[in-house]
């Protein structure tokens, strides 16, 4: 079994003072950038964290990386296992090059055949199974486990989430104020992470989650009180698609301290995804349009305050990009 124990915003805080530290000199701090656009819809003043121009192209380098660099030298040269269908499995691959290991990733059926071309480039080790993200990491971790292999999860981990949080550790600095934060959910690491270091620093800021309608399995668990197993439909948010693992460590931490939810339909996130890349002229991909989406349809909720809109990646493929087009 891996761990359990419910972490508290303080004990993500120390964690993401010392994931700081640790992967500061190999990433990039990401500008936060004002929407001229997006204020003038709210009457307030609208900044994006522009996670997309974060190396490998999305935020989940900084928790790829924060595990990898906890773990022993020893750990590192036998071999490391990871499952994602996506950004995280670019960022373990980029690292493995990066530092020279040896990497397996696991991905589900349902992965985009471009992305696996992405991380058959780094030469990693692929293997498929199953047809959801959950199922590909039950069987990395059940893999790891068997061989004796170290094991990064996409999300379910607290140094991975203390490496998202570092999301946070630059907005504390960048932001002057916010009076709301709107960050896209999948399995929770990010908004975990930034909430729970936001939190502890009592910076009075409100933190929303935004899941696509097709793919909510954490807005519906949290109604419900537990973590259930759902099932996902197709969603131009496909970073953010998926189950979540049934003991997640991120799950608690959203129901204490994410301060609401917004669900996006399909629509609202491809007119969010246009508006970005015909406004910013910068691309960015369908989980990253979620916070966009979310504040356009919501613009009555946040009229008059200063809010930040986390744009997590940029992957978007040549044939959706065409698609939304």
């Amino acid at each position: 079994m891996h761990q359990r124990t419910e972490p508290d915003v303080n004990t993500i805080a120390k964690e993401a003072q010392l994931a700081e530290i640790r992967i500061r000199p190999h990433i990039r701090k990401t500008p936060l950038e004002h929407s001229p656009f997006l204020s003038r819809e709210i009457g307030g003043q609208v900044f994006l964290k522009l996670e997309n121009l974060q190396l490998t192209g999305s935020f989940k380098l900084r928790g790829a990386m924060n595990k990898i660099l906890s773990l022993s030298q020893a750990q590192r040269e036998r071999s490391v296992v990871t499952a994602s269908s996506g950004n995280h499995g670019h960022a373990f691959a980029y690292l493995t090059d990066r530092f020279g290991f040896p990497g397996i990733v696991y991905l589900p059926e349902t992965t985009d055949p471009g992305k696996v071309e992405i991380l058959k480039a780094y030469g990693v080790d692929i293997r498929i199974h199953g047809d959801d993200c959950v199922r590909a990491e039950a069987a990395a971790r059940a893999a790891s486990a068997d061989q004796g292999f170290a094991y990064v999860p996409p999300y379910n981990d607290l140094q991975v989430i203390a490496g998202q949080a570092t999301v946070g550790t630059e907005l504390s600095i960048q932001a002057k104020t916010m009076d709301a934060i709107l960050v896209p959910v999948g399995g929770g690491g990010l908004i975990s992470g930034i909430a729970g270091y936001l939190k502890s620093q009592n910076i009075p800021a409100s933190i929303y989650g935004c899941q696509p309608e097709n793919s909510r399995v954490m807005y519906e668990s949290i109604k419900a009180g537990r973590i259930l197993d759902l099932e996902s439909l197709p969603t131009l948010s496909d970073g953010t698609a998926g189950g979540i693992e049934a003991d997640s460590l991120t799950f608690p931490v959203c129901r204490d301290h994410v301060d609401g939810f917004f669900l996006l339909n399909e629509e609202e996130i491809r007119a969010a995804l246009k508006f970005v890349i015909a406004k910013h002229h910068i691309l960015i991909e369908g989980a990253a349009a979620l916070p966009v989406a979310a504040l356009l349809k919501e613009r009555e909720h946040f009229k008059g305050q200063t809010v930040v809109l986390v744009l997590s990646g940029a992957t978007l493929s040549l044939a959706t990009l065409k698609k939304i087009l």
